[in-house]
């Protein structure tokens, strides 16, 4: 036998020496999924260049027979926002725009609150979550869901103060991610949807992926989004099906619109481990390799929560964002990844470059301890290292916080004072306008109890109930939208002089950004 047979026999046993998904896989994944309640899961893993795994496990809809396969598709949420930064670099191989251009040479419209900030924001900045928005700053102009165009949500960004000065730290936000989407359709005259679905989708095989609510909602084979919502707090009580809206907020697509099932995104994973390089095709390419250095290299710094001792061992010595993408360590290997999470749906994609492997692991559900859970079990499985049982630890950590946060409610919630209101309830009543959020209209309803009308959320409503004082507390008829407190503030002569709101939850997720909303009254002159 040659030597260059040996060499590369010798690799090929190299390759499959770790081409195989940890022993009685399947089922770990059935046991963790009934014991956690989970409807269904969809999880892809490729190896060495092929895709060893892509399978979906349990049922699409709680109360429905029809099965989860590997053509699926569940909603992955802010998993998505590689996908937006994979098609700018397409742009970016073609000439038509570089990374570290300035974002008002190619939207002469985009503006930031502050002026100096709206001229020095470059692509690069829109995608790495340094602007100085606050966490999830604007989130309210898509959740829970949005008639406004993009474009309209978009201009809407020259109303929300900084929180912090420019490049001086990092907050997630997704609204400047919507931006980026608009970018991509003035620089190439096609929407945001028509170019991922023309430049990433198709060239890549991905066939039964989806780029907008509706487009989700009309596929047959879909995962139905589940949460608990009948307990003190969401995460808490009962799983069950949660309502679809085809045109939910298809604002926000580009921050994290896309559903995509295991058999496609297993391809994305390849794509992304060959740098570019597209399945089946000698030089056929969706993105160069610098483009891929670039998506990869970290730009910032991320705060490093920490996590109780049993849980230490995942916790990374280092954590940065770079283009769409998390860069941490995990147990001395460098890791790739994002995670995902809309309403009901939950996501991750992991690339660990260095043993040229990647999954994907989705959830038609809120049980975050399955999707991290059992990525922390696979990156185990492929370092070689022993078993940590993390999604039960995972699941010990969730339960402690989400008991620790009744508690807290329980006690913010005990005895409101048995003060107010100030004023007769018509005397509440009117239109308010926010700069960037709009108007939202109160008024009584046939019953003479106050309501209150957030005209762009598709005639979103809920009943006012008086709370303490002048405050007053959102009653939705939907328990997927998150309770806040309304509190209206007085001048010295007794008029409503602006409206403040805040969520009731302290467990509350951060895109229902209540606190950053100042109502103020629509004056009519006579």
């Amino acid at each position: 036998m040659s030597r260059a047979a040996v060499l590369l026999r010798i690799l090929l046993c190299l390759a499959s020496a770790v081409a195989a998904p940890p022993e009685n896989f399947d089922q770990r994944v059935e046991s963790l999924r009934n014991s956690l309640g989970v409807p269904g899961v969809s999880i892809a893993i490729v190896e060495n260049g092929r895709t060893v795994l892509a399978k979906g496990y349990g049922i699409r809809k709680l109360g429905r027979p029809e099965q989860v396969d590997r053509n699926t598709i569940f909603r992955t949420g802010s998993t998505g926002k590689a996908f937006t930064v994979a098609a700018l670099a397409t742009l970016v191989d073609r000439g038509k725009i570089k990374w570290d251009d300035k974002v008002i040479d190619h939207m002469p419209d985009f503006r930031m609150y502050d002026p100096w900030v709206t001229r020095e924001m470059t692509i690069r900045d829109l995608l790495v979550h340094r602007s100085g928005l606050g966490l999830g700053a604007g989130d309210l102009l898509f959740v829970p869901c949005s008639d406004l165009s993009r474009k309209e949500t978009v201009r809407r960004l020259r109303y929300i103060k900084l929180a912090t000065s420019f490049r001086s730290g990092f907050a997630y936000d997704n609204i400047l991610y919507m931006a980026a989407g608009q970018l991509i359709e003035e620089v190439s005259g096609q929407t945001w949807e028509t170019y991922i679905t023309e430049n990433i989708f198709k060239p890549a095989g991905m066939l039964h992926s989806t780029v907008s609510s509706k487009a989700f909602v009309d596929s047959a084979d879909r995962a139905n989004p589940h949460g608990r919502l009948n307990g003190p707090l969401r995460g808490l009580g009962d799983q069950e099906p949660l309502d679809e809206m085809a045109d939910r907020a298809e604002n926000a697509a580009p921050a994290g619109g896309l559903a995509i099932s295991a058999n496609d995104m297993s391809r994305w994973l390849l794509i992304q481990l060959w740098h570019g390089k597209l399945p089946g095709g000698k030089d056929m390419r969706m993105f160069s390799e610098e483009s891929s250095v670039e998506m990869w290299h970290p730009v910032l710094l991320q705060a490093i929560d920490p996590w109780p001792e049993y849980l230490k061992p995942t916790q990374p010595m280092f954590y940065t964002y770079a283009l769409g993408w998390d860069v941490q360590d995990y147990r001395g290997t460098k890791l790739i990844w994002h995670g995902g999470a809309v309403f009901g749906s939950l996501a991750a994609v992991v690339l660990m470059p260095e043993k040229n492997v990647g999954f994907f692991i989705a959830a038609n559900s809120e049980e975050g301890e399955l999707v991290r859970g059992l990525m922390f079990e696979l990156l185990d499985h492929y370092l070689g290292l022993p078993k940590g049982d993390w999604p039960e630890k995972l699941h010990t950590y969730k339960t402690d916080k989400l008991n620790e946060a009744v508690k807290t409610l329980q006690k913010e919630t005990a005895q409101p004072a048995k003060v107010g209101p100030s004023l007769p309830l018509e005397r509440y009543a009117g239109e308010y306008n926010d700069p960037w959020y709009g108007t939202i209209k109160i008024h009584l309803d046939n019953n003479r109890n106050l309501v209150i009308d957030f005209p762009h959320s598709f005639g979103l409503n809920a009943a006012l109930d008086h709370w303490q004082y002048d405050t007053f507390r959102t009653r939705f008829a939907d328990k997927n939208f998150e309770p806040a407190y309304v509190t209206f503030n007085l001048d010295a002569a007794g008029n409503i002089e602006q409206i403040t709101m805040k969520a009731v939850s302290p467990d509350a997720d951060f895109s229902w950004d209540y606190q950053d909303l100042l109502f103020r009254p629509i004056t009519t002159k006579k």
